[in-house]
């Protein structure tokens, strides 16, 4: 199994999620993401490498961008998560 990273700008969201139900769904589906990190869609062009996976809740949009270490160490790396709105605009920034 993997193992779980995640980095301050996603921490960030996460930590702001009021809601109890919203937090379940993200642990939920970050569960997912470890037992099966390739179940992502793979990003191309600048953000290759970038695996994301999204999911709905109350009729919004959330997405969650990560990337897989496969050394001896395996671990799944979630760099940023969200809604829709400026997501990949975020991303990129975060990137550089």
């Amino acid at each position: 199994m993997y193992r779980l990273i995640i980095l301050p700008a996603a921490a960030r969201f996460l930590k702001k999620i009021k809601e109890k139900s919203l937090k379940l769904l993200f642990q939920e589906n970050i569960d997912e993401i470890i037992k099966n990190p390739y179940q992502g869609e793979p990003k191309t062009g600048d953000l290759s490498g970038v695996y994301c996976y999204d999911f709905f809740y109350n009729k919004t949009n959330y997405k969650i961008a990560y990337t897989i270490i496969e050394d001896n160490d395996k671990a799944v790396v979630i760099i940023l998560s969200g809604t829709h709105e400026n997501f990949y605009n975020q991303l990129k920034r975060y990137m550089k």
